[in-house]
């Protein structure tokens, strides 16, 4: 079996971190609302971390590339770890004020990012707040 990660963007004002149904009884949560929020800027305001304006926004006026660089240090750990040892579930959960801006681009490049090092592992992703723009694997 190989390992399973799920991924999800989220609202703590709506639903709150996500529920870990693998029987693990959680992993990961990581808070955006650190980050700059481009939901409070006009032009964004529609929009969510899916889209181009909002994506290049956070990379280049805010701390969101530190702030993915470590989050990938420390989710490797665990990934390398979970891999060697046969795990079979992992959850990832990142969570801004609305779910639609930061929440949905930290989750959408953490799944690219981990869909290139660990082929091996499935990856869902899911924005709980945005199913729109969910993908199905």
């Amino acid at each position: 079996m190989s390992l399973k990660i799920e991924i999800h963007s989220f609202s703590y004002k709506k639903g709150g971190i996500p529920k870990d149904h693998s029987g693990n009884g959680g992993g990961f949560a990581f808070d955006c609302r650190g980050i700059l929020n481009p939901g409070r800027i006009e032009e964004y305001k529609v929009q969510t971390g899916c889209d181009i304006g909002v994506q290049e926004f956070l990379e280049t006026k805010t701390d969101m590339p530190n702030f993915l660089e470590s989050v990938k240090s420390i989710i490797s750990i665990t990934i390398e770890n979970y891999l060697s040892r046969g795990f079979e579930n992992l959850q990832i959960n990142f969570g801004c004020t609305g779910g639609q801006h930061r929440s949905v681009y930290a989750a959408e490049k953490t799944a690219a990012f981990i869909r290139e090092k660990y082929p091996q592992a499935t990856v869902f992703l899911n924005h709980d707040e945005q199913p729109q723009l969910n993908s199905p694997s």
